[in-house]
């Protein structure tokens, strides 16, 4: 049940948050470029030390009061399905950086979060049986329409970098994106793509969580928060076993203690990317708070923003430089879909704050009825 009142309810500021939230996740990877003399599962740990645990449990401890107690009193199901999706993520998120490092942040991002937006937005309300009720309002449909242009968008940024593929020599490849490998990258994006969806999935399990912290003193816009650190201890736990198994296979252990790395460095540049991480999920969860009804959109104008985002990101990294022209309009025409479908939500969501709500039957009239 959605606790969000008209009052409180702020769609316009909701659909900027998930912006934000988008912007904050296609750059986050960047403070992993400063990082020097660490195997990939080493500062790995440390991102997932600081994100998916310190910054979230730090901000849950002081947003909402009694949340020890709460999270006690909670359902063990609602717990469980929260954590096992968070850890559904968590085996996405492993392969996100790998997806990374063979398709570049532009192309990569594009690829994992279009699949990422279609499952984790399509997914619930038909599991739910809503998806009737959305189509029978003229913003819902309005919304339903921008979804859907979003999803063109994704497919011809697939096909603008299968073009780039068929172009570009392998030398003129790896002068960007040094590990540049389409089949595999592809393959890889798939994964994580679809696993990836589970941090939807597991946010939306989690409103029992938000309903009774907002009852036990939480403010309305905090109350994603608990379930937040649920869904990404989840996350972890999946994260941390992985490094640790790869710490010890590859013998990369010792890079914690390393005299030719800098350690100080290191641990900044990685706990960053954590920090950037995780606030791409706080503000998705402070921007569900603000979209009432109109929430179930948010995964899709999220992850549409972080293409966006990451694809701009990826001209300025010279990613898309060597592409031919017939390319690079079909990378220019995708951004245009994307940011049509955005308006489009956009439009949806103000049709639905326009939308009038029901009569009440004043409490002192429904009263004297039922004597």
């Amino acid at each position: 049940m959605n606790m969000t009142t008209p009052s409180e309810a702020a769609p316009i500021l909701g659909m900027l948050l998930y912006i934000i939230g988008g912007l904050t996740g296609a750059v986050f990877y960047l403070p992993f470029k400063k990082v020097k003399n660490w195997a990939w599962e080493s500062y790995w740990m440390v991102y997932s030390v600081v994100g998916l645990i310190l910054v979230p449990w730090l901000l849950a401890f002081a947003v909402s009061p009694n949340l020890i107690t709460l999270l006690k009193n909670t359902k063990p199901s609602i717990l469980g399905y929260c954590f096992l999706f968070g850890a559904m993520w968590g085996a996405g998120g492993l392969t996100w950086g790998l997806m990374i490092r063979y398709l570049g942040v532009g192309l990569g991002l594009a690829v994992g979060c279009g699949l990422c937006a279609s499952a984790g937005t399509l997914i619930p309300p038909i599991f739910k049986g809503e998806l009737g009720t959305l189509m029978a309002k003229n913003w819902g449909i309005a919304t339903l329409v921008g979804v859907g242009i979003s999803l063109v968008g994704i497919v011809v940024t697939g096909a603008a970098g299968m073009s780039k593929e068929r172009e570009l020599s392998e030398a003129q490849k790896k002068a960007s994106v040094a590990e540049f490998d389409f089949e595999k990258g592809i393959l890889v994006a798939l994964f994580s793509g679809i696993m990836s969806a589970g941090m939807a999935f597991g946010l939306g399990a989690g409103a029992d969580i938000e309903t009774r912290a907002v009852l036990m003193g939480t403010q309305e816009t905090w109350k994603g928060i608990p379930v937040l650190v649920v869904v990404l201890l989840g996350g972890f736990t999946v994260n941390a076993l992985w490094c640790l198994f790869l710490n010890v296979k590859n013998k990369t252990l010792g890079d914690y203690t390393r005299q030719d790395a800098p350690m100080v460095n290191n641990l900044i540049f990685a706990g960053a990317a954590g920090a950037i991480w995780c606030l791409q999920f706080i503000c998705y969860k402070i921007a569900d708070s603000k979209s009432g009804d109109f929430a179930f959109a948010g995964w899709t104008v999220f992850m549409s923003s972080m293409i966006i985002f990451s694809s701009l990101l990826g001209i300025v990294m010279q990613e898309w430089k060597g592409a031919s022209s017939r390319t690079k309009s079909l990378l220019f025409a995708s951004l245009a879909i994307l940011v049509t479908s955005l308006v489009t939500i956009g439009y949806g969501n103000k049709l639905k704050s326009e939308e009038k709500p029901a009569a009440k039957i004043p409490l002192q009239l429904n009263l004297q009825q039922s004597r």
